[in-house]
């Protein structure tokens, strides 16, 4: 077992007496485990938490730019192993648990994969498949990819079967050539958080 930082509240000191007291619960009703898991690892265990929604919020986006570089990738039965990322990956564990180091060279990880995808390398799934083995050491990037990027807590919202009717809708004006109807459909999911990314094969979407 090991002591932890205080967890506080935007900067103040959690307490019931200052209204400020929440449960787990009641966060997991806004985010995902896996959000809050990358909240916490980003911090030095022996750190003071602060709790804010605008954390947890940069936590959930800092996700979806790991999953993103997981997207059309396929993991490969063997890891590439000896390589400088898991070296620093390693050092930085083995460095009194610095995950919030740790998840640096995820990101590091994650912008190589995202230029080899773009330049059609060969070492996409090498990549690919470390980023996941890496992340998983500590619990993290274990969910399809593009399964998570639709994915949302919050039952506020657009559901996913008004997404792909609204995509749906907007690919039969495009084909109509009403690029008016198109382009207000694009910005009703825009304003609604879902980014749409088109493609010979088709349109994908996430949420953001």
């Amino acid at each position: 077992w090991m002591h932890n930082g205080f967890v506080r509240v935007n900067e103040e000191k959690m307490s019931k007496s200052l209204g400020n007291f929440f449960t787990l619960r009641d966060v997991l009703k806004e985010y995902r485990a896996e959000e809050i898991r990358y909240f916490i690892l980003s911090n030095h265990y022996r750190s003071p938490l602060n709790y804010s929604e605008e954390q947890l919020d940069l936590a959930r986006s800092a996700l979806a730019r790991l999953y993103t570089a997981l997207l059309d990738t396929h993991t490969a039965a063997d890891v590439p192993q000896g390589s400088d990322y898991q070296a620093r990956f390693e050092a930085a564990m083995n460095d009194d648990f610095n995950t919030a180091e740790a998840l640096a060279v995820l990101f590091d990880l994650a912008r190589e994969l995202n230029k080899a995808k773009t330049e059609q390398s060969d070492k996409v799934d090498g990549l690919a498949s470390l980023l996941r083995f890496l992340a998983g050491l500590i619990s993290l990037l274990e969910a399809d990819p593009a399964e998570y990027l639709k994915s949302s807590v919050s039952s506020e919202g657009l559901s996913d079967s008004d997404i792909e009717q609204k995509i749906d809708q907007r690919q039969q004006a495009k084909l109509g050539k009403n690029w008016a109807l198109a382009d207000q459909l694009r910005d009703e999911l825009t304003d609604a958080g879902i980014t749409l990314e088109d493609s010979a094969q088709g349109t994908r979407w996430r949420r953001s």
